[in-house]
């Protein structure tokens, strides 16, 4: 009994001193934050990890932001930042900006980053666009990177588009702008047209942005894009002048050839039409005889011909 009663003892401090964060309890006291220990103890049974919890409370107590332990439990357990929260409402709270623990918790749950919001509504941020590539009217293709300066807007953040949105409306303006332009060279000589139309468009409605400033940072001529399509149309119409060529060609071919076997056939009726003739009387004997001379003759003559021809050659 002796030696049972102080392991006893030890457990149960062991066991006291694992449940109940008395040094914790001790640093939150001593900072002028009112938690209790059942607090703190009820917090390890609700699985809330109470450093995160005093902590943030004691970062919030001393810059003046009121702050309550149930609420940050509460965002906690919401799968929230709590230390993110803090310090984006201690951020606004240093730059005068209207913003409320319920706004914080509502946008870091929405998976804003309310912290670097908060900075970029105190100091704005550049977004660099892609190069983007349009066509003037007469053809040629310009070519050019815009630098969108925006700062957050705080109360649009949830439901708010983001960046990619803004990139999106500024490269849409950016075509239409040039596209509109007679030339590239007036594009050239005043790029700060684009800007200011593009900005006219309002891009940042319905954004998590407010658009302050759009500055052409490069401009670039590219391809000249009427003359490729130029030539493309006229190596179209080649093609199509071609194949129609083709096509009357073959009908040609096909009317010759018909007019051929129009021919074989014709021939090929004569020695019926000559044997009728002789049947009927219409034609004579020496007639005949003459006429296969004549035949002869000419086959003959045909034949000296085309030898003395080849001779020659």
């Amino acid at each position: 009994m002796p030696i049972v009663i102080p392991v006893l003892v030890v457990i149960l401090l062991i066991v006291f001193f694992t449940m109940v964060p008395v040094g914790l309890w001790i640093t939150a006291r001593s900072s002028g934050v009112p938690v209790s220990m059942v607090s703190l103890v009820a917090m390890r049974f609700r699985r809330i990890n109470p450093r995160h919890i005093v902590y943030a409370l004691i970062k919030s107590h001393q810059a003046g932001i009121k702050l309550s332990s149930s609420d940050l439990e509460s965002h906690f357990l919401s799968g929230g930042d709590v230390n993110q929260v803090v310090d984006a409402l201690i951020a606004a709270e240093r730059a005068n900006i209207d913003l409320t623990f319920q706004q914080a918790a509502a946008m870091n749950l929405a998976g804003r980053n309310v912290f670097e919001a908060v900075q970029v509504s105190v100091n704005p941020k550049v977004i660099n666009t892609p190069t983007i590539a349009a066509v003037a009217r007469n053809g040629i293709e310009v070519k050019v990177i815009a630098k969108v300066t925006v700062r957050a807007n705080i109360e649009r953040l949830v439901g708010g588009a983001g960046e990619e949105t803004i990139i999106a409306r500024v490269g849409e303006g950016i075509v239409t702008t040039v596209g509109s332009s007679e030339s590239h060279s007036e594009v050239l000589e005043n790029p700060d047209n684009i800007s200011q139309t593009v900005l006219e468009k309002g891009l940042d409605s319905g954004t998590a942005f407010e658009i302050l400033s759009i500055d052409i940072a490069d401009v670039d001529i590219g391809r000249n894009v009427g003359a490729e399509l130029q030539k493309d149309q006229a190596e179209a119409d080649k093609n199509i002048a071609q194949a129609k060529a083709e096509e009357r060609r073959a009908q040609a071919v096909a009317l010759e050839q018909e007019n051929k076997a129009k021919l074989v056939e014709a021939q090929s009726k004569v020695p019926l039409s000559i044997a009728k003739a002789l049947e009927s009387g219409n034609l004579g004997v020496l007639d005949y005889y003459n006429m296969k001379n004549i035949i002869a003759d000419t086959q003959m003559r045909n034949s000296i011909s085309d030898s003395d021809d080849r001779e020659e050659f």
